[in-house]
């Protein structure tokens, strides 16, 4: 395993790698029974006990268009997840089945010249620990329990997605790294935030601030899934572009969804995803890029003739060292020009100090984006939205 996962960083280093993130869209199209849930409608990790042919069908149609990973069916073998159906028990279990189905698919699609892999994924849940919904502590060690499962499933990687709060995000990475050193294994450990049509995750906090709190938690890259197209994502990716010193990724959703009679459908044409991904490849320097709602095995076929196996673009990230809030990042490094020498060294309680500390960036709030109680409403009336369609 630990091989594997060297070669997973090796190739994450060298080359552009294409992986799915699709997997509830596809196992809504194979129709499964009741009886498949075993009562628990809507648990698509129970099909990892009851129809793993199902699964493993779904992680084939994505390897037969070439891409380089699958993601396994374990989105939501989490404690809220599965304690919305009274079965948080089952983590372990319904997360050990499902890395042991897609490690299985991945071994048997891996030739000398394209190795595959699996990617163990970790979602959200819908207890965010900065609501106060669940303690830190009981959240990190359901993490550690499902992590535990992916790694003794066969898992090459540890996708930590959709987060969207950091302190849930927190959560997982040091409950994933406490089951990787208690199993004695070293595979990467790769973080995607979700950054909602509002410029900010979820909690209201921005992807500067992303960076900064969770890239020094020694993750292998960080990167951006689920919420929005690509369009929408851009700007996001060049904050992580210019200043991410790891790997930086990017699997949106075939554009922004539309409700319809059927329930949600999203616009983008393969074609298109393919172009948006052929640009972020060159002007940002993308590692891992993919698909994550509504993008089919069509959407990878394109993405996979368009970009897969490139060469990385060169980056030349400048990090802004510094400290972040829930909300956003502040360097480190201010700017006092504004004030002459004698001020900076005698001001202290002065007005000329007050006023010029309150135009600086420290001393006012930023009016060029939205605050947390700027209109978006509560937090807890989207986090329906943290379950996959």
């Amino acid at each position: 395993m630990s091989s594997r996962s060297d070669l997973f960083r090796t190739a994450l280093a060298e080359r552009v790698l294409v992986a799915d993130g699709a997997m509830g869209t596809m196992l809504q199209a194979a129709d499964p029974s009741l009886d498949d849930f075993q009562g628990h409608e809507g648990c698509n990790e129970i099909l990892n006990i009851t129809r793993p042919e199902i699964v493993r069908g779904v992680h084939d149609e994505y390897f037969a268009v070439g891409v380089d990973a699958v993601e396994t069916n374990t989105f939501g073998a989490n404690l809220a997840n599965l304690g919305e159906y009274d079965i948080s028990d089952r983590i372990y279990e319904l997360a050990e089945s499902g890395a042991r189905i897609a490690a299985a698919a991945a071994q048997a699609w891996s030739t000398p010249e394209h190795p595959r892999f699996a990617i163990g994924s970790m979602g959200p849940g819908t207890k965010l620990p900065s609501l106060g919904h669940v303690a830190f502590a009981t959240l990190r060690d359901a993490y550690a329990e499902q992590a535990r499962g992916l790694i003794d499933g066969g898992v090459d990687v540890i996708l930590i997605e959709t987060s969207q709060d950091l302190l849930q995000a927190k959560a997982a990475v040091i409950g994933s790294k406490r089951a990787l050193a208690a199993a004695g294994e070293n595979l990467p450990v790769i973080v995607h935030v979700t950054v909602e049509t509002t410029g900010t995750m979820l909690m209201g906090s921005e992807i500067g601030a992303a960076l900064t709190a969770l890239e020094p938690l020694g993750i292998d890259a960080i990167g951006l899934n689920c919420a929005t197209g690509p369009a929408e994502m851009s700007e996001h990716l060049r904050h992580l572009s210019r200043h991410s010193r790891i790997p930086v990724s990017c699997m949106p959703n075939a554009g922004l969804p539309m409700l319809t009679k059927e329930g949600a459908a999203y616009p983008l044409s393969p074609e298109q995803l393919a172009a948006a991904h052929t640009q972020f490849v060159k002007e940002f320097g993308l590692s891992l890029v993919g698909g994550c709602c509504g993008t089919t095995p069509a959407h990878l076929a394109e993405v996979v003739k368009a970009v897969a196996g490139s060469p990385i673009k060169a980056r030349r990230p400048r990090p802004e060292h510094g400290v972040a809030s829930l909300y956003s990042a502040v360097p480190f490094r201010q700017d006092t020009s504004f004030l002459s020498i004698g001020e900076r060294t005698n001001a202290n309680g002065s007005k000329a100090f007050k006023e010029a500390m309150l135009a600086s960036p420290l001393g006012r709030v930023r009016r060029d984006r939205p605050q947390p109680d700027q209109g978006r409403g509560p937090p807890a009336r989207r986090l329906h939205r943290l379950r996959r369609p």
